[in-house]
């Protein structure tokens, strides 16, 4: 290799992740792996039929870029139905390779160099590295610590808009704390993003994963409609995360805006999962509430048993992971409880200083995933209480 050589700057520094780290360690020890989220739960069979059809009767030629119409109408239709929100499937909605391609998209298509653009911290780990590759710089926004819960911080908001800030980020239900954003808080948020002219990418992916509460999206506020990037995807909805079907609702100069960018990265995929998840799509709801009653439990048991090992838990309303602070093990650093644990315990954990971006962040707070098997929360469970 040429000695001259070296990686480009905007990934420079970007070796392999903690998660790989983590994975590695599961399977080298055989330790229960609640550190990624990936689901070991089954995905509709109705719905495995249907891309099984599409398969065999020769669906795997390229979709049009922007996505089958029929899924587009399809998302039109379940924006319409559960959040009052009109989109013109023609114009207004986009389907992408999964939901992190539309937040690349979204984030090239929006920021330019010297860009600043807004997450809340902790942060899914794609934000900041898709905000360097358009030239931006991430600004985290920390949520505060609010007893068992994580809070918006109005001031902490208001105080990191300068005058490059161009985009916030919002992601409701929350990765990887599990906070569903409050009425109030959307409302503090629309408030702060209309008074400063900035333009919304609201990450909704977990939308039918509540279990306190319910999901609502910024965009039905006043003012927040022609503001705001809609995003989602099927994956976590119907246990497909391999799938990589994802979408993007908004205005329609917005919307064009992300498919430009999007035209160059994948220009489009998933010919099958697209035909089958637009019939899916319109019965979504009575799958997804037995699929939040299964994961609700599971939340029990990892949050109950989590108390039983002495480690601290916080409430997750939402989504796949439950935060616990380990301190009571007797670990002010997560990341080295982490690599402990698997031969401690017998269990694997994903250290939250992956999420946090602030130095001063705190460093004793570990993310576990409970969108597993229930007989996989409870050995993990059992592993732990046994570890004390």
């Amino acid at each position: 290799m040429n000695s001259e050589w070296s990686p480009a700057a905007r990934v420079r520094g970007m070796g392999a992740s903690v998660f790989t780290e983590m994975t590695e360690l599961a399977r080298e020890t055989g330790a229960v792996n609640l550190g990624q989220g990936v689901p070991e739960l089954a995905a509709p069979e109705s719905l495995l039929k249907d891309v099984a059809a599409a398969v065999l009767g020769g669906a795997n030629q390229y979709p049009p870029a922007v996505g089958f119409p029929a899924l587009r109408e399809a998302v039109a239709a379940h924006q319409a139905r559960r959040y009052g929100l009109e989109y013109d499937p023609r114009d207004e909605v986009l389907v992408t390779t999964g939901a992190t391609e539309a937040i690349a998209a979204a984030l090239l298509a929006l920021c330019d160099p010297g860009d600043e653009v807004l997450a809340f911290d902790p942060c899914y780990d794609a934000y900041p590295a898709v905000a360097r590759f358009a030239g931006a710089t991430l600004v985290p926004v920390p949520l505060a610590l609010d007893g068992d819960a994580f809070a918006l911080d109005v001031a902490a908001l208001r105080a990191a808009i300068t005058p490059r800030t161009r985009v916030l980020v919002l992601n409701t239900p929350h990765n990887p704390t599990g906070k569903v954003f409050t009425a109030a808080e959307l409302a503090a948020v629309a408030e702060v993003c209309r008074e400063h002219g900035l333009t919304v990418v609201t990450d909704e992916v977990y939308e039918h994963l509540v279990y306190d509460g319910r999901h609502r999206s910024i965009a039905a506020l006043p003012g927040m409609r022609e503001r705001t990037l809609t995003l989602s995807s099927a994956g976590k909805t119907f246990n497909v995360t391999g799938w990589k079907v994802g979408w993007v609702c908004g205005p329609a100069e917005l919307v064009a805006a992300v498919g430009a960018a999007k035209q160059f990265l994948t220009y489009a995929s998933g010919t099958p999962y697209q035909e089958a998840l637009a019939r899916m799509l319109g019965g979504v709801e009575a799958w997804a509430e037995e699929l939040r009653s299964t994961l609700r439990r599971n939340r029990d048991i990892l949050s109950e048993g989590l108390t039983r090992a002495g480690l601290r838990p916080f409430r997750a309303e939402a989504g796949y992971f439950v935060q616990a602070d380990v301190r009571a093990w007797g670990y002010p650093d997560g990341v080295r409880f982490c690599r402990e644990l698997p031969l401690r315990a017998g269990v694997v954990a994903i250290p939250t200083s992956a999420f946090y971006l602030r130095p001063d962040a705190p460093s004793s707070l570990v993310r576990f995933s409970f969108c597993k098997r229930e007989e996989s929360v409870r050995t993990a469970v059992e592993k732990l209480i046994q570890a004390i």
